[in-house]
């Protein structure tokens, strides 16, 4: 099943057409979108997500996204819906009709999580390295390319997918033109040596992860170091754990990267999303 409501509270069908064909959103991919993680009608990192809402509103200079108003539209979703235990919420916020009167549309639909998705978060992933095309330091000195926000134009990003299942790969590591390590087309990098964990910083131009957040917050209180600093392709390969964090994926194990087998690390990805999980327990 899936449960559609309009930004003003109003349930809507979700098979009934309700976004003008000259809607900016869907014209230029001109807004912005969160995905958020729903478990038994609790959504994971509300907070975080519309944070982050906020601030790629602020990076594409749409209106301020109205915080209460999208909290009333998730609430009235998560009221009706009627499916799964676990299910993906995505807010979209668009800048409106090119030809209206300046009011952008938002709306939060709840979806039932895809088996695939489901599949991979026990079996793990094979990832394949893609060349991402800029070097980090861009994106201080040019904001226009929208680095680090969450807009709606992920073209790209499905391209890279596509991709990587046309080469034998569930998943791709964008890799930064100086050679970094930057994140997946829909995740976050994560690596595990020791008792470390590490991501990669969002100066590099990668979005700030909430369930990586989440992650990182749960290991810090068990005794964990985390770090937020670059990181290379070696580094990815010599780990003693590979992992993509994100709402819907949670903490995903990559068993291979580039063809070339990883070393096991399901008793640590189990460890990992143990973690995971007890900031919600």
């Amino acid at each position: 099943m899936r449960v559609l409501a309009m930004l003003d509270g109003t349930v809507a069908d979700p098979e009934a057409a309700h976004i003008r064909v000259d809607d900016l959103g869907l014209m230029r991919g001109d807004g912005i979108f969160e995905t958020v993680l729903v478990v038994d009608r609790e959504p994971r990192e509300l907070g975080p997500h519309l944070d982050r809402l906020a601030r790629s509103a602020a990076m594409l200079e749409l209106p301020p996204p109205d915080r209460a108003a999208w909290e009333r539209c998730v609430r009235v979703v998560l009221d009706a819906w009627r499916g799964p235990d676990e299910m993906a919420l995505k807010l979209v916020y668009t800048r409106g009709p090119e030809f209206g009167d300046g009011t952008p549309t938002g709306f939060a639909m709840g979806m039932p999580i895809g088996e695939k998705t489901l599949r991979n978060r026990v079996t793990g992933v094979r990832a394949v390295t893609l060349d991402r095309g800029y070097d980090p330091e861009i994106v201080a000195r040019a904001p226009w390319l929208l680095l680090g926000a969450k807009s709606l134009s992920y073209a790209v990003n499905m391209a890279a997918l596509r991709y990587a299942e046309a080469h034998d790969a569930e998943e791709a590591i964008f890799i930064g033109a100086d050679g970094s390590v930057l994140e997946g087309p829909t995740s976050n990098v994560v690596v595990a040596t020791g008792r470390t964990l590490r991501t990669t910083p969002p100066s590099s131009g990668v979005l700030r992860g909430t369930t990586q957040g989440a992650l990182f917050r749960a290991a810090e209180r068990a005794g964990w170091v985390t770090k937020v600093e670059p990181l290379t392709l070696p580094e990815l390969r010599e780990a003693e754990g590979l992992f993509l964090a994100s709402s819907v994926r949670k903490i995903t194990r990559v068993h291979t990267l580039d063809g070339e087998k990883l070393p096991d690390a399901s008793t640590l990805h189990t460890e990992l999303n143990a973690l995971y999980e007890s900031e919600y327990a």
